[in-house]
């Protein structure tokens, strides 16, 4: 079997729920679902769907490095929006830093994420080779 190893990003819900930002397990890297909230606890893009998805895929990509992985290993995204109606604009940011790879990716409404100030999480799996 494997070595797992867990990554932290320090974010307060992290020991409140009892999850990792990032775990590798092998070749595979799964990134846990994650806003558009900076180390120090802010808030980026306010009301502003494409910010907050070019924010949370360049945080992602930062943690898939940090696990040793690299923005070319990325094959899924899972973006989680609380009004579909912001597709397209998340679309255009998913685009933006993908446009080239093109994961696999899923668009799914819900009815809220952790605050109502978010508007998209954004979940991710690497497979490094």
């Amino acid at each position: 079997m494997a070595d797992r190893q867990n990554f932290s990003s320090g974010a307060k819900w992290e020991d409140a729920v009892g999850y990792s930002r990032v775990v590798r397990v092998g070749q595979i890297i799964e990134v846990s679902g994650t806003v558009a909230v900076d180390e120090a606890g802010n808030l980026i893009g306010p009301d502003n769907p494409y910010e907050q998805t070019r924010f949370i895929l360049n945080k992602i990509i930062r943690y898939v490095e940090k696990a040793g992985g690299k923005k070319e290993d990325i094959t899924r995204t899972r973006i989680f929006l609380t009004d579909m109606f912001n597709w397209e604009e998340v679309g255009k940011a998913h685009s933006e830093v993908f446009k080239d790879i093109k994961p696999v990716t899923s668009f799914l409404e819900v009815k809220s994420l952790v605050g109502l100030e978010y508007l998209v999480e954004i979940e991710a799996t690497a497979i490094v080779h």
